[in-house]
């Protein structure tokens, strides 16, 4: 993409003069931000489920059909461990609320690793739709309650022994006595508890007192997986508002409609040095690295 400094301008002008922000988050910002699920990172914290399954990366191995549950609870306490309890907050996340904190913004997210949140950003301001990897939930939803994971993680990781955990380890639904699972929603039994359903009220009552005024959607890593929990309601409140501005970060898909180039930023540079020269940390006379 050209005029990247120009770019950078028009960016940092709407943001000055908006209102309100809003921030959608998909997986291309965790990835920015260093949680990625493919080379090093994978390698070094799987290897041993690499030599033995042949599994190719993190979220293939969410998909893996292992044979026993000691060996699939095993693989889920490394997977949640890794990324929700051993990753520590990331600059970038921390950049992006220096970036709003002044502002009435609020943030939906379908990333499940809980940055904003433990970036700093109030729980109150974050919609996590598709869950979160610190609660387990009955596998068949037979109640809406959720359970907070850390010491069960923690333990399965410490006990695990050729890629399996201990039997007794294997969390059964208190109530029905079944299988449980990770709160996410890969499946039609996702369960929306009752802090789900207030996120979703948080959310629905920033956009009220938005109306037609003046608000910037900032949209990072958003893709195709799930278009219709962001991208596409981004592009749709970008179009019917005409004091709205959409700001796309998205290396791969930074293009948006045709209806919205003229309301519309689009970054397909790095996230991080965006953002800091959104926040005159760089120089924009500089080149870009």
């Amino acid at each position: 993409m050209e005029n990247f400094k120009q770019r950078v301008k028009q960016a940092k002008e709407v943001i000055k003069n908006s209102e309100y922000i809003l921030i959608g988050g998909g997986s291309g910002l965790s990835s920015a931000a260093g949680l990625t699920y493919t080379g090093k990172r994978f390698e070094e914290n799987f290897s041993d489920f690499i030599e033995k399954y042949g599994i190719t990366d993190m979220y293939a191995g969410t998909f893996y059909p292992f044979k026993t549950d000691e060996e699939l609870w095993a693989h889920w306490a490394r997977h949640i461990d890794v990324n929700r309890y051993q990753m520590p907050v990331t600059d970038l996340y921390k950049e992006i609320l220096r970036l709003v904190k002044d502002k009435k913004y609020f943030v939906i997210s379908t990333n499940v690793e809980s940055q904003f949140v433990k970036s700093g950003f109030p729980k109150e301001k974050v919609f996590e739709v598709q869950g979160d990897y610190s609660y387990l939930q009955c596998a068949r939803a037979c109640h809406d309650k959720l359970y907070y994971n850390e010491k069960l993680i923690k333990e399965m990781v410490l006990k695990t022994k050729n890629c399996k955990i201990p039997f007794e380890l294997i969390p059964k639904c208190p109530v029905c006595g079944g299988k449980m699972d990770v709160n996410l929603r890969h499946n039609d039994y996702f369960v929306q508890d009752e802090a789900w359903y207030k996120a979703d009220k948080n959310y629905d009552e920033f956009l009220n007192k938005v109306g037609n005024k003046n608000i910037v959607l900032l949209e990072f890593g958003v893709g195709f997986n799930t278009p219709g929990i962001i991208r596409y309601p981004f592009e749709k409140m970008t179009y019917s508002n005409k004091n709205a501005t959409l700001i796309r970060f998205n290396r791969d898909y930074p293009l948006v409609m045709k209806e919205n180039e003229e309301k519309s930023i689009s970054f397909d540079e790095d996230i991080m040095q965006v953002i800091q020269y959104l926040l005159d940390k760089k120089d924009c006379n500089e080149s870009f690295v």
